[in-house]
């Protein structure tokens, strides 16, 4: 067990979980590291490892232990040290919502239903004990496109007009967002677990959702049926955006509030992951950049978008743009 991370033996042996056989899982874009434990009996667990100061599992535990209080499916907690990074949790089994559509393409449009069902329910609970997504955090992710991008593009942008210009789109959206829904954040199709045959039904898991705020209703649609690590049709996207509304009529101004939410989302993916190959090495998600652009320039096209579409006129060509944003080297 010497490529385990220190302390695990002794996590386990006090969660009981000791003699259970240990299986690394590959990670993810963060310094969290996963395990699938197996008893001898056949029961399994997830064991996530969240080290300080890089992590703390103690968000993770908040948020999942509200989901769970208000029938969401989030995983159970069977024993946690948060002080120590260590969380032992349900184990969801292996049908990733994006892995499972890749067999079985077909199941596609019950797949999102049950995603966009998912959503539904969490709407119409009242938010959680969260941190409020506001105006600071929307302009501290997209200020990440002009941190991150631009340098690496070797473009000398106007940082201070793309914070006014996107103050400028997003102001008329806060109010609309008050009381606000618990918001997730990264809900898409890698952190969503299919517990059963969704053209059946079946329940869906959420994972991930560590950094829960209260916002508004449109951002993990965005996330959803925007993913960036996954395509999504149009016509899909639009399909599952009017079952949304045909359950919650969300209002006249949602349409443009979604495409708010769309571009701010996509302006920080793009940031984000510039910077995972910039600063931590990690290239594969370059080759995700393109679809992220794609689905910002169509959000760029409403005229909610006018203040930051002018800004991206001026700053990064429209030909880069339309291109997937370049090389990034």
């Amino acid at each position: 067990m010497s490529d385990l991370p220190d302390g695990i033996e002794e996590f386990l042996e006090e969660a009981r979980w000791d003699e259970a056989k240990i299986d690394p899982i590959p990670g993810d874009a963060s310094f969290r590291r996963y395990f699938r434990l197996r008893k001898n009996g056949g029961e399994r667990a997830m064991l996530m490892h969240a080290p300080p100061p890089h992590e703390d599992p103690a968000p993770f535990l908040h948020v999942a232990a509200w989901l769970n209080d208000h029938d969401m499916r989030a995983p159970q907690i069977l024993a946690s040290d948060p002080v120590r990074g260590w969380v032992l949790l349900e184990d969801f089994g292996d049908d990733r919502m994006r892995d499972w559509l890749d067999d079985n393409p077909e199941g596609e449009h019950a797949a999102y239903e049950g995603a966009i069902d998912a959503l539904v329910e969490l709407h119409r609970r009242p938010p959680g004990p969260f941190p409020a997504y506001d105006m600071q955090t929307y302009l501290r992710e997209t200020g990440l496109l002009t941190e991150w991008y631009a340098p690496a593009q070797g473009m000398d942008v106007d940082v201070a007009g793309f914070d006014a210009a996107w103050e400028e789109t997003l102001a008329p959206m806060l109010e609309r967002q008050r009381p606000g829904v618990t918001v997730l954040r990264d809900y898409h199709a890698e952190n969503i677990m299919l517990l059963g045959d969704p053209t059946k039904r079946a329940p869906q898991g959420i994972i991930d959702f560590q950094d829960a705020l209260v916002g508004h209703p449109g951002y993990d649609l965005v996330s959803l049926l925007q993913d960036a690590r996954r395509d999504v049709s149009e016509a899909l996207e639009a399909a599952m955006l009017e079952r949304y509304r045909q359950q919650v009529s969300p209002g006249e101004h949602f349409d443009a509030d979604y495409a708010r939410l769309g571009a701010q989302r996509n302006a920080k993916i793009v940031g984000i992951f510039t910077r995972l190959y910039k600063r931590d090495g990690k290239s594969r998600y370059l080759d995700m950049i393109p679809r992220v652009w794609r689905a910002m320039e169509r959000d760029l096209e409403h005229p909610a978008l006018a203040p930051v579409a002018r800004w991206f006129d001026a700053n990064i060509p429209g030909e880069l743009r339309r291109s997937g944003g370049g090389t990034i080297t």
